[in-house]
Formats: structure tokens, C-alpha cells, sequence
């Protein structure tokens, strides 16, 4: 029996869980967001403020679906009732953000500005900056799929640098420093 398959999702006040086709829609107070769901492999019952997904086969494909859906499924109730979120930090002397509206564009060391769009159903602020970063971004919305990809794809536009720590990098991101060329006597 998968362990997480098994798990009942527990839907708080407000939030509908509704079976359509082969996907289900999840409604809640942030947002709507649809989930793909194999119906011949699964079943899913709503009772009480509960969602079940239950297995109808035993074989090892319907085992790692059963986890999976009951997974992005849960991560949807959770989007839809709080929002994902991920910050990404600016290092780098004279590196600067902006957002206005639904473009960001970055300041980031080359000879042009990088503007990057920002995609629908994302929404994208910036904070005080930790101590040593110049701007703090913070990317929020309801499908943690998507909030994971928009962060990825603002960091790929300036990664960290390994020898001076210059770039974009995740909130608690560890950097691993390489010891520069040094000069000989």
C-alpha cells in the first residue's frame, strides 16, 4: 500500500474538490488550479472536508500514480488556500530589480538591461534586501510547479558566481567558493 497514497487530504472551509473528466478542479479563496487524474488507475471520494484516492489496479505504474496524484493534488488544496512562495536574492555591487507591472527587468552586470516577462498566475514583489544583497525578489502563486519554474528561469539569467559570489541565488542557497589565481613570488 503507498504510504502516501493512502493519506486522506484534508480540504480546509472553502475550498471545493470536484472530479472532471480525467482531471480534477480544485477551487479555494486564491485561485482555481486543474490536476491531471488517470481515472482508470484511481478513484477519488469527496466526503467531509476529505478527499481519498484509492487504487484500482496493483501493478507498479498504478502504485507510483496513486502517490503522485494524491501529491499534486494536495499541493493544489495547499496553493489555493495559502499561496507558494520563493525568494531569490541580488548580490552584486550596482546589481538591481525592478518590477513594473508584469515585466521585471534586471540590472545584473551586462551592458543591457534583462527584462523577463513575468508569466500569468504569478505574481512578483520585492522585499528589504538581506544583509550584502541589493534587492530581494519574491515570487508567489497558487501552482508550486509554476513558482519553482519562474524562480529558476529569473536565477538562470545571472547565476552565482563561484569566485565572488556575484549573480542570483535562492534565499538559503550555499555557495561554494573557489580559491582565486594567486600571484607568485
Amino acid at each position: 500500500m503507498s504510504r502516501i497514497g493512502s493519506l486522506p487530504i484534508e480540504c480546509p472551509k472553502g475550498v471545493d474538490v470536484i472530479p472532471e473528466g480525467g482531471e480534477v478542479k480544485v477551487k479555494g479563496p486564491k485561485g482555481e488550479l486543474r490536476v491531471p487524474f488517470n481515472l482508470s488507475l484511481l478513484d477519488l471520494q469527496v466526503e467531509q472536508q476529505q478527499v481519498r484516492i484509492q487504487r484500482k489496479a496493483d501493478d507498479k505504474f498504478a502504485r507510483a500514480v496513486h502517490g503522485l496524484t494524491r501529491s499534486l493534488i494536495a499541493n493544489a488544496v495547499t496553493g489555493v488556500t495559502q499561496r507558494f512562495s520563493k525568494r531569490l536574492d541580488v548580490f552584486g555591487i550596482g546589481f538591481r530589480a525592478e518590477v513594473q507591472g508584469r515585466r521585471l527587468t534586471l540590472h545584473i552586470g551586462y551592458s543591457h538591461p534583462v527584462v523577463y516577462e513575468v508569466p500569468e498566475g504569478i505574481e512578483l514583489t520585492t522585499e528589504n534586501p538581506v544583509q550584502g544583497a541589493q534587492v530581494r525578489l519574491v515570487v508567489h502563486g497558487v501552482d508550486k510547479q509554476q513558482v519553482g519554474q519562474t524562480a529558476a528561469e529569473i536565477r538562470d539569467k545571472r547565476k552565482p558566481d563561484p569566485y565572488k559570489g556575484k549573480g542570483i541565488r535562492y534565499e538559503n542557497e550555499v555557495i561554494h567558493w573557489k580559491a582565486g589565481k594567486t600571484a607568485s613570488a
